[in-house]
Parts: C-alpha cells; structure tokens; sequence
C-alpha cells in the first residue's frame, strides 16, 4: 500500500515538474517569437523608408536603428497628434517617421487589404513633401507566386517611387495600378504604375485598399501639405 502512495506521489510530483517546465519553454518561446515578430515589422519600416545595408541586418542592428531615426506619432481622425496617455486604439492611427539630423525624412503608414486569396499586409512611404511616394513593401501575403506576389519584388515596388499622391488641387488621389502599362501621354500617368501580367485582381484589390489606408491619414497629411507651402513662401 506504501509503495502504491509512494510511486502516485512520485508520478504527480514529475508529472507536475515536466507540466512547469513545458509551460515556462512554451512562454520563452512565444516571446522570442513576438520580438522577432516585431523586429521585423521595424526592419520592413526601416527599409521602406530608404535604409539599406549589403548585409543582412543583426536584431541590435535593427533596434538601434529604429531608435535612432523612427518616431512613432499617433493621430486621431481629424489629423490631430494624440497625447501618449490619450491613445485609444480603435480610433487612431500610427505614422513612422524618419528624421535625420533634426530633419524629416520621410513617412510610413501601414497598409492592408484584400487580394486574390488573402489579405496583404505591408508598409508605405511618403516623402517629406507629403505628396510624393517614396516607396513600398509588403512583409505577408497569399499571392500567387509568378502571380500576384510579384508586389513584393523590386521591379514592381520600383514603379510606386516618385510618384504622386495628390493632384494639380492638392487633392488625394492616391495610386492606381493599372492592367497594362502606364502611358506617358497619359495625363493621369503620375498617379498611375504598371500592373502585374495575369494578376488583375491583386492589382485591383492593392489599388482598392491603398487609397482607403491613406484616406484615413489625409487630415494629417494635408496639415503637413499646408505648413510646407507656408514656409516655401
């Protein structure tokens, strides 16, 4: 009968100790899985708004930088800066801004939305003059490869750079990719970049989409816009 308790007790005891041990693993590894998670996100922000390197960047590398050039700025739907204690996450948005020597740099806003078989998520980039675009990417998507996942390689990334996101009013009109090729005759051509061969509906949908993140960050823009044109004069 002893022996039957000692060896219950004795299994409850280990079964205990391995259960702890598993939960505190399966926690270490959910949190390098976060911060790697988020280390990637900033090394997509980093990229989008024009820092590169030959060589793969290391974690620290990632971090530093991001600290020392990336100012997070949360805004409400009118465009307003949000006080950090104010943050409420349903009604605001966050923006990415680089800065060099006490400068301005560029802008980054993320970016998401339906395409052929998912939702794409990826970043882009506004130039210090608020209308000009000065890049983009996408991190996680379900296109098709040879497909609609061409919006992650650069010669469709390349298309979106330099192009405009207002028009001769100062109003948003955002990009659209076309099907086909974008004409130089065309006088819509600077809100317009070529699409992907058989990939119309991605297209479609990334036109669709884009347009809709940057309404939401319009009144902050237009702000930026305006206190430009003041100190040009």
């Amino acid at each position: 009968m002893r022996s039957d308790l000692y060896t219950i007790a004795f299994t409850t005891i280990i079964t205990v100790i391995l259960g702890l041990g598993l939960s505190a693993t399966a926690d270490s590894l959910r949190e390098r899985q976060v911060l790697n998670e988020e280390l990637d996100i900033k090394k997509n922000i980093l990229s989008v708004l024009g820092y590169k390197q030959d060589t793969p960047w290391t974690n620290e590398e990632v971090q530093s930088l991001y600290d020392a050039n990336i100012n997070e700025i949360r805004i409400d739907e009118v465009g307003s800066v949000i006080d950090e204690l104010d943050k409420n996450e349903d009604l605001s948005y966050t923006i990415y801004q680089s800065s060099e020597n006490n400068k301005v740099t560029g802008y980054a806003i993320p970016i998401a939305g339906k395409g052929l078989w998912g939702t794409m998520y990826g970043y882009f980039a506004i130039e210090p003059d608020a209308e000009t675009v000065k890049g983009i990417t996408f991190y996680k998507h379900k296109e098709t490869p040879g497909l609609g996942a061409e919006v992650d390689k650069d010669w469709f990334k390349n298309n979106f750079v330099g192009k405009k996101l207002t028009n001769k009013n100062g109003e948003l009109v955002s990009i659209e990719v076309i099907k086909g090729y974008v004409s130089d005759t065309d006088p819509d051509a600077p809100h317009k970049v070529d699409g992907i061969s058989g990939a119309t509906i991605t297209g479609t949908g990334l036109t669709t989409f884009l347009k809709s993140d940057l309404q939401k960050y319009e009144p902050y823009f237009a702000k930026v816009r305006s206190v430009n044109q003041i100190e040009s004069l």
